[in-house]
């Protein structure tokens, strides 16, 4: 059985798009396949698949030398399983920059595609398959597509994303805004979460200048909620950044409506690196950075010290 899923903390596209090829390589291609995650997924995921009424695939934590996956929505050995180049690895799906460190045993099929979502990437590979797929497979596409645009705000998406959202969404008889809607509402609902666990929510690894960076976003409609934690999240970043190996954990958050970021400055260290990458002038423990929404687009390709 061959194991589909994406990076470590499951967003939408890394939860909804391992259901759809798995799908996809079962019923169409003849070959059987389950979507695993690397991880419980975030809210707005977890929402999109009670919605959806699918069911949440299995949770693992590694994988045996020699399994057959196919890895969808990156291609960061980091965000993957500890034995992934012991897996045999049969295609790699993913919208994001080639990072390198992965090994196979043969040679395999690799789709990376500059669009905002792997989703729309798979409705390209599937063709007219694509009508075959069952609601809640298209669903889950079109979920995916919204997260990853956040409803064509992002600028990483493009005119194919959007014609592809607006073609599932025409053929599930379902609102557009209506579902984003309730996705952003489900997203921002982070009552639940300690400090640590909303900094790894949706973060990577980056190195700036020799600096160990964990990246994080945090994407809501509902800034003030997370920014009355900043305190207790700006102390927490020391252990988090002790824990994974890092330096310095920054935490982005995104108000999906205003269109902007707020990043939160705990030290020297990421005042300077602010005022450095985004041109700003930091005087307290926020800055707020207009128009910045896409880590993959805005905020990495900026990064410098």
């Amino acid at each position: 059985m061959i194991k589909v899923f994406g990076h470590k903390s499951p967003d939408t596209d890394s939860t909804g798009s391992p259901i759809a090829w798995a799908w996809y390589l079962s019923e169409v291609k003849g070959t059987p396949a389950e979507a695993v995650l690397l991880g419980e997924p975030n809210t707005e995921a977890a929402f999109v698949l009670k919605h959806w009424e699918l069911a949440k695939p299995a949770i693992i934590t590694d994988i045996a030398a020699g399994d057959e996956v196919v890895i969808v929505d990156t291609n960061n050995p980091a965000e993957l399983v500890p034995s992934i180049n012991e897996a045999k690895l049969l295609a790699i799906i993913d919208h994001h920059m080639l990072v390198g460190g992965l090994k196979t045993k043969t040679p395999i099929d690799i789709t990376i595609r500059p669009l905002a979502c792997t989703a729309t990437i798979m409705h390209d590979l599937m063709g007219a398959d694509v009508a075959r797929a069952p609601r809640g497979v298209k669903g889950a596409m079109l979920s995916c597509i919204l997260s990853d645009t956040l409803e064509f705000r992002s600028p990483t998406t493009t005119a194919h994303d959007r014609a592809v959202a607006e073609s599932l969404a025409a053929d599930l008889g379902v609102s557009i805004p209506e579902l984003a809607a309730k996705m952003f509402e489900a997203k921002s609902d982070v009552s639940a979460f300690s400090d640590a666990e909303l900094l790894r929510m949706d973060s990577k690894e980056y190195n700036v200048a020799g600096k160990e960076l964990r990246v994080s976003v945090l994407e809501t409609t509902a800034p003030k909620v997370v920014l009355d934690r900043k305190d207790s999240l700006m102390s927490s970043m020391i252990e988090v950044a002790k824990e994974d190996g890092a330096d310095q954990v920054l935490l982005f958050v995104v108000d999906i409506i205003r269109e902007e970021a707020t990043l939160l400055v705990p030290n020297d260290l990421v005042k300077q690196l602010a005022e450095a990458s985004f041109g700003c002038k930091v005087s307290g423990d926020t800055v707020v950075l207009p128009g910045i929404m896409s880590r993959k687009k805005q905020i990495i390709p900026s990064l410098k010290l």
